[in-house]
This record gives structure tokens, C-alpha cells and sequence, in this order.
């Protein structure tokens, strides 16, 4: 069975590139428009990973991230930020809220899977 990943962007763009990459590696996806959606899912879906955007409305990728790790179902799954942000102090609080990694858009998509398989195992 195919690992789960829950990709959470508010670009649709971003969203689709993401979904495709994961999909042609074999992977299953479940999207997400933004921290509170993808919130809303992982209340009642357990996922293996949870690749998410920083700057999103509604909820940001640092309060999805405190969200996850403060609830039950999904709390110890890795968590990578997707984001166009790279300065070392964001990604302090990424690690800080419980971020497993940090990748800086635009991304490669074998960059991607590289991280996924690394983290995955």
C-alpha cells in the first residue's frame, strides 16, 4: 500500500506540481488549500507525512504545524516546510513548531522526492 502524503498549499499551482511529482513516484495524495483545511483533515485521517506551505490564509504552515503536534491522530508524522522563505530565523521557528525539514521553492522535483524518500525511509 502506498504511503499517504497531505500537501498543503493555497496556490493551486504549487498544489498540482506537488500532487504530480509525489503521484509518479508512487506515492498517494491529499490536498489541502490551506493550514485549516489541512487541519480539518488530519482531524480525521491519519497521513504518513504532511508537506506544507508557509504563508497560507486562514491558518500558516507554523500554526498548521503546532496544530498537528498538539493533536492525536497524525502528532508524530514528518513534517516538511515547502516554502519560498529561507531565512534562518523562519526556519529556527519551523524547527521550534516541530518542522522535520525545510525546502525552498522553487524545487526540483527529484529535490522533493529526495527529501520525502529520506524522510519516509
Amino acid at each position: 500500500m502506498a504511503k499517504l502524503i497531505m500537501t498543503a498549499d493555497d496556490s493551486a499551482s504549487v498544489r498540482q506540481m506537488v500532487s504530480f511529482t509525489l503521484k509518479q513516484a508512487g506515492y498517494d495524495v491529499v490536498e489541502a488549500v490551506d493550514g485549516k483545511d489541512a487541519l480539518t483533515k488530519l482531524g480525521t485521517q491519519k497521513v504518513d507525512m504532511l508537506i506544507t506551505d508557509l504563508n497560507m490564509p486562514n491558518l500558516d504552515g507554523i500554526g498548521l504545524i503546532k496544530g498537528v503536534r498538539g493533536g492525536s491522530l497524525n502528532k508524530f508524522i514528518p513534517i516538511v516546510m515547502l516554502t519560498t522563505e529561507s531565512q534562518d530565523s523562519r526556519k529556527a521557528e519551523g524547527k521550534a513548531a516541530g518542522a522535520t525539514g525545510w525546502i525552498v521553492k522553487p524545487f526540483k522535483p527529484e529535490q522533493l522526492i529526495a527529501v520525502v524518500k529520506k524522510v519516509l525511509g
